[in-house]
C-alpha cells in the first residue's frame, strides 16, 4: 500500500470525485482495525513496522478522500494533470480591479494601524470586500462540484473529454487557491 497504489484503490473505490461519505468512513474504520498496531503486538518487528506504515498511509488516504478539494487535487495528481503543490498564484483577469482595490485598502489599513489613524471605515470596507470574495469562493466551489460531476459522468467517455474536464478542474483549483488566499489575508489584517 503506497501513494502509487492509489487512495481510491485502497478503499475499493472508482476514481470518482463524488464519494458516499458513510461508506468511506465505514471502510476506513474496517481497515483501521485491520492495520492497527495493537493487532501486531506479538508479530515480528518488520510486521509491526509495516502495520504502523499502513495505518499512517490509511490515515493520509482517508484525510484526502474525505475532503472534496483535496480529493480533486489528488485525482488530478494521479491523472498527471497537476503536480503536487502546483498552484498558479495569478489573479483571474475579471478580478484584477477588485484585487487592486483590495490591496490598496489593505495598505491603507496597515498605514492607519502604524500611525494610529481611524480604522473603523477601513475595516468596514475590508469586511465588505472579504464578504464579496467569500461569495466568489463559494461560487468557485459550486463550479468545482459541477466539474466534478462532469468528471464522474465522463469516466467512460473519451480521453479528450476527460482531459478537457481535468483542465477545467485545474483552473478552478488555481482560482480557488488565489481567492482563498485573498480572504485569508483580509482576515489576518482585520484581527
Amino acid at each position: 500500500m503506497s501513494n502509487n497504489s492509489g487512495y481510491f484503490e485502497l478503499f475499493g473505490l472508482p476514481r470518482k470525485l463524488w464519494i458516499e461519505m458513510g461508506a468511506l468512513e465505514q471502510k476506513f474504520l474496517q481497515l483501521s482495525w485491520k492495520f492497527h498496531p495493537d493487532n501486531f503486538v506479538n508479530a515480528s518487528e518488520h510486521e509491526r513496522e509495516l502495520s504502523l506504515q499502513r495505518s499512517s498511509e490509511l490515515n493520509d488516504a482517508y484525510r484526502v478522500l474525505r475532503d472534496p478539494v483535496a480529493r480533486v487535487e489528488y485525482l488530478l495528481g494521479i491523472e498527471g494533470a497537476r503536480k503536487e503543490g502546483e498552484h498558479k498564484q495569478q489573479a483571474p483577469p475579471e478580478l484584477l480591479e477588485e484585487v487592486f482595490e483590495l490591496n490598496e485598502s489593505l495598505d491603507e489599513l496597515r498605514e492607519a494601524k502604524a500611525s494610529g489613524g481611524d480604522l473603523a471605515a477601513l475595516k468596514a470596507r475590508l469586511e465588505s470586500a472579504e464578504k464579496n470574495f467569500q461569495q466568489k469562493l463559494d461560487e468557485v466551489d459550486e463550479q468545482l462540484q459541477a466539474a466534478a460531476r462532469k468528471w464522474d459522468t465522463a469516466l467512460q467517455g473519451n480521453a479528450a473529454m476527460r482531459k478537457k474536464i481535468m483542465a477545467k478542474l485545474n483552473d478552478l483549483l488555481n482560482r480557488r487557491s488565489y481567492i482563498r488566499n485573498l480572504v485569508t489575508n483580509v482576515q489576518k489584517e482585520l484581527v
